[in-house]
């Protein structure tokens, strides 16, 4: 573990925060904004470096308040417009610079979003991180742990289905490889999981 924060208070109760570094070089980022009326929670599960999730950390969460403002507060809808601008910045940002930077072409990140507004908690999930919720289980005793998120990968029988219907022309877009399924042979996950409300 390389760092972690104690229990702080939020619209809703009360987090905590821990950072576990399982590459070498770690390519992660997470961040949480409270204030009185709103608690959000992001976290970005980087792939093949750091410079995707560095900047979801730095762009959606203002998108996302930029959205909810606009709409007169956080909604599934203003989630997912934000979700949507700020992969469009990523890919303007991947097409301006790929030739004087072409790693910046093959790095990723998946992408967890929570958030609690006027007492109801959205999750977003993009990607194979998981959103779990603990809650004490029956009669007090012990941690009960619920899933609030899928996860979106092609080890799924229907994600996998739908990634090649949309790629017919291409034989090798879903590959069998390392014990896995992947997409090209290399990785698993893919975008497009929608939010909820819960």
């Amino acid at each position: 573990m390389l760092w972690h924060a104690e229990l702080k208070p939020h619209a809703s109760g009360e987090y905590s925060f821990a950072v576990a570094q399982a590459n070498e070089r770690l390519e992660d980022q997470g961040q949480v904004v409270t204030s009185p009326a709103s608690t959000v929670v992001g976290v970005y599960d980087g792939h093949g470096g750091p410079e995707a999730s560095r900047f979801l950390s730095s762009r959606l969460f203002p998108n996302l308040h930029k959205f909810a403002s606009e709409q007169g507060g956080m909604s599934i809808d203003a989630i997912k417009k934000a979700f949507h601008a700020t992969e469009e910045e990523f890919l303007h940002l991947v097409k301006g610079t790929w030739l004087k930077q072409p790693k910046i072409a093959s790095v990723g990140s998946c992408c967890l979003v929570g958030a609690i507004a006027n007492n109801k908690l959205y999750v977003a999930n993009l990607g194979d991180s998981r959103a779990v919720l603990g809650h004490r289980g029956p009669n007090g005793r012990g941690v009960v742990a619920e899933r609030l998120s899928n996860d979106h990968n092609v080890a799924d029988e229907a994600v996998r289905k739908e990634v090649i219907q949309q790629h017919p022309d291409d034989s090798q877009i879903v590959v069998y490889s390392r014990g896995v399924w992947r997409i090209k042979g290399i990785i698993q996950i893919i975008w497009g999981c929608l939010p909820e409300e819960t």
